[in-house]
């Protein structure tokens, strides 16, 4: 009778996400023994401490997935999520990543800013970024990111805000009446970016 230890590693290479942790093989019904097996093979590699990735997993979204494992339900925001929708030229130097208030961070050993933001408004403007491998990282869209640099202007700085907002201005189906109706759940950022639209409008 064949045994499990006696199948192949990349037997069960299919029954994996592209990047997981030890539990989640377990859960695919991969043991740690088999997991070692894999991770000797080389058919799987150890990205982060607990965080495993399988060879033929794309290396672009590595810290994303990390990132997703560590914190389920994180969101990028600030000026990772503006450089994502091309509203700035800045180089982000560490991934913000927001969190609902009353979430702790994780350790994850990354270059990541965690931001605490509240509860009650931490969905507004969120949508899914797709990593691949049934992986998934929340995004703020551009209109929540100007909302969110005027509100947290102190931390980026008035020029960003501006910017981001007359970049996106420029685009086709842009409507500041709908990014106002946003913004009203954040007193911090309506009043100044009513203002900033006056000047640019």
């Amino acid at each position: 009778m064949t045994t499990d230890e006696a199948l192949p590693p990349d037997t069960d290479i299919g029954r994996l996400p592209l990047a997981f942790t030890a539990t989640a093989a377990q859960r695919a019904g991969v043991s740690r023994r088999r997991l070692r097996a894999l991770l000797e093979s080389g058919a799987v590699v150890r990205s982060h401490r607990g965080l495993y990735r399988r060879v033929d997993a794309p290396l672009g979204n590595e810290d994303l997935q990390t990132i997703t494992l560590r914190a389920p339900g994180a969101t990028l925001c600030l000026l990772t999520a503006l450089s994502h929708h091309d509203l700035t030229d800045q180089i982000p130097t560490r991934i913000d990543v927001a969190l609902p208030r009353q979430r702790r961070p994780p350790k994850v050993g990354l270059p990541i800013a965690w931001h605490r933001f509240d509860a009650e408004t931490y969905d507004l403007g969120r949508g899914i970024l797709d990593l691949g491998g049934g992986l998934s990282i929340g995004l703020y869209s551009p209109e929540r990111c100007i909302a969110d640099a005027f509100r947290l202007r102190h931390l980026l700085g008035e020029e960003v805000a501006v910017e981001a907002l007359k970049r996106w201005l420029r685009r086709p189906g842009s409507t500041p009446g709908a990014l106002l109706a946003l913004a009203k759940a954040f007193p911090k950022a309506e009043a100044s970016l009513r203002d900033t639209l006056r000047v640019l409008l």
